[in-house]
């Protein structure tokens, strides 16, 4: 009989261009070392300056990365979603944690300890490079995140934020996009680096517009190509 389980873990390290070349025998010796790990929706997986010693492979549910700002705001600096890595950063280094992890949902990772995995690496050049153009991917997406922040308003901030989050879990309702994740206000707010009163202003004004629409824990972008002219992105 199949070992499911072990099917689902070897599915989400293959979903990642990390592990997707590896031979099998490799994938099934990291299979081995690796570990699961729990945590219910907003429980810290790891803080700022924790000591850096794992890997870890969304199983299931989604994990939010994120960091305080200089004024003291929490800024959502990256969404990982199932079949998605993180900590690879200090999954090299040894390092301590350069950000916060949190469970956006309640979550099932497999963790991979450095100790285990950095063998692979020193006998693995290409390995090694996979591993550098994931963290070339994050760096990347860390860098225009904060960027946002410098150089837009939080109307334009929070559009962006809304035209991502339909890109990446968004379904079309016509010619509107349903967002297929729940956001609270609180969530809004850290994603964009602003309060949570100031996000509720802004949702309600574009509400009034006929913009977005929120039902059933949802939101709608009704007119997305309007949205993206309002923020200045296209």
């Amino acid at each position: 009989m199949p070992d499911d389980g072990r099917d689902n873990r070897r599915d989400a390290l293959l979903s990642s261009d990390l592990f997707r070349a590896m031979r099998p025998e490799e994938l099934e010796g990291i299979l081995r070392m690796a570990a699961d790990r729990r945590y219910r929706r907003g429980q810290v997986i790891f803080q700022k300056d924790d000591p850096g010693s794992s890997m870890m492979a969304v199983l299931s549910g989604r994990v939010r990365i994120g960091a305080m700002s200089l004024n003291g705001k929490e800024i959502t600096l990256n969404m990982i979603d199932a079949g998605e890595v993180f900590g690879e950063i200090a999954l090299l280094d040894g390092k301590p944690r350069s950000a916060d992890a949190t469970a956006f949902e309640d979550v099932h990772l497999l963790v991979i300890e450095r100790r285990h995995f950095v063998p692979y690496l020193e006998g693995d050049k290409d390995l090694a490079l996979r591993l550098l153009a994931v963290l070339c991917e994050r760096l990347r997406d860390t860098s225009e995140t904060l960027g946002d922040f410098v150089m837009f308003d939080l109307p334009a901030r929070l559009g962006r934020t809304l035209i991502k989050l339909a890109g990446d879990y968004g379904k079309p309702v016509g010619p509107a996009v349903r967002i297929g994740i729940k956001l609270s206000q609180n969530d809004l707010s850290r994603l964009v680096a602003s309060s949570r009163e100031s996000v509720n202003k802004q949702m309600r004004a574009w509400e009034d517009e006929g913009l977005v629409l929120k039902e059933g824990g949802l939101l709608t972008i009704k007119r997305p190509e309007e949205l993206k002219r309002m923020c200045g992105m296209t």
